[in-house]
């Protein structure tokens, strides 16, 4: 389809959203959303997990990632559009019913539209191949390697109706073998957002480079149900040179969460690290960490053992020194079936403040990830999705996986990947 169908598509979507604010007929109740009230089906968010099997740590209450995919990609009936870091696959494993409902959906006359990294996508090619070679199915590849930065972001949209977005990769390990949060969102002003920036990825990675230019504003925080309560959402992204609006950058929100902590901040995260993977140094977050610590916050920082090398175990080393903060890793045990690369890990991304306000998100904590890098979140405020993801830490939190970082201890990093052939 022409770059200008495409923005007409998104165009449509944000008029949709700025002049009707009708919502949309109510939806069958599902698994997903068992708990949001068939009179808010328009305006209503879910959490969504995923949790290492062979291990305790499943809430049966949340929907889990698998089953929420599905049933989304099965109702779509015009529009699919995933934004994805990568997609990785083993045949008889969790992501082949997901695959094999993208292909329904493209045969049944659905437009799928799968944007993944560029530089990814030459480690892990065969997903998007696959594909690309489904009726109704187009892939592109989105390269901002030129600025230092990859599409990191993990979500997608349907109809311009609904979206997922969250810490779980397009991968059959996410589904199965690592621990993810993420967020089924129904509300148009947030849809609407994330449609825009979909679309100004996609003709980014098109024909020419083209960047999409929407007109979008970022909304105001719209109101929304979870689990009966009604809480406010807003979108947030990053980087902020690749936003349709520079209000929706992610950085300043979730510095002015921790600036405005009065009792407690709570984050989870894959990675920690004040020298990031582009070698930078970044101290916005550490530094505004150490002041809620300084005013009596206390401050609770939950990362994977992946970051038991330098320079990642000396930055959590110098924050666990400080008053206030606690730092702890977590080691998930390998299945018994064997190790697996790149798996057996924790990968939310979210932060809970004062038992109020959560973010959840696909950025892990250093500045490339703000800066260069494309991401994706939202910020609620309510108390009822703060206890229920604080919940999901405190599990973690208080597990036999989780050790807290001792200065004085030197590490011995953890295989990630394949083991490394011997000369």
């Amino acid at each position: 389809m022409p770059r200008s169908l495409d923005l007409l598509h998104a165009a449509l979507v944000i008029l949709v959203v700025s002049c009707s604010r009708q919502p949309a007929a109510p939806e069958a109740p599902t698994r997903a959303a068992e708990n949001a009230p068939a009179h808010a089906a328009a305006a209503s968010l879910s959490l969504v997990e995923s949790w290492p099997r062979e291990t305790p740590l499943d809430h049966p209450e949340i929907p889990d990632t698998a089953a929420v995919w599905l049933e989304m990609i099965g109702a779509a009936t015009s529009t699919l559009d995933l934004g994805e870091f990568y997609g990785a696959s083993v045949d008889g494993e969790a992501l082949d019913p997901i695959l094999a409902a993208v292909e329904a959906a493209g045969a049944r006359g659905v437009r799928v539209r799968f944007l993944c990294d560029a530089s990814f996508y030459a480690k892990e090619p065969a997903v998007a191949d696959r594909l690309a070679t489904m009726p109704g199915v187009e892939v592109r590849r989105l390269d901002l390697g030129e600025g230092g930065g990859v599409m990191h972001a993990k979500y997608f949209v349907v109809d311009g109706r609904e979206g997922y977005l969250g810490s779980a990769n397009f991968d059959w390990r996410s589904l199965d073998h690592i621990h993810e949060l993420g967020v089924r969102i129904r509300e148009p002003s947030t849809i609407a957002v994330l449609a825009a920036i979909f679309a100004a990825d996609w003709a980014q990675a098109g024909p020419g480079g083209e960047s999409a230019a929407s007109g979008i504003r970022a909304p105001g925080p719209a109101t929304i149900d979870y689990r009966g309560a009604p809480h406010s959402i807003r979108a947030v992204a990053s980087p902020r040179d690749r936003l349709p609006d520079p209000a929706l950058w992610d950085l300043p929100a979730l510095l002015a969460l921790i600036d405005g902590a009065q009792a407690t901040i709570r984050i989870q995260l894959l990675s920690y690290r004040v020298i990031g993977y582009d070698g930078e140094r970044f101290t916005a977050i550490d530094e505004a960490l150490r002041r809620a610590a300084a005013r009596g916050v206390q401050v609770e920082v939950m990362v994977a053992d992946w970051n038991k090398k330098a320079p990642a175990i000396d930055d959590l080393k110098a924050l666990v020194q400080v008053p206030k903060i606690a730092v702890r890793m977590v080691t998930i045990p390998p299945a018994s079936a064997g190790f697996i690369p790149y798996a057996r890990v924790i990968h939310a991304k979210a932060m809970v403040v004062d038992g109020r306000h959560t973010w959840i998100g696909t950025s892990n904590f250093s500045g490339d990830y703000f800066l260069k890098s494309r991401n994706v979140g939202v910020i609620v405020d309510g108390e009822a999705l703060a206890a229920d993801v604080s919940r999901v830490f405190g599990d973690l939190w208080s597990s036999p996986y989780a050790a807290d970082v001792d200065p004085s201890v030197t590490y011995e990093p953890p295989q990630v990947g394949p083991p490394t052939p011997k000369p």
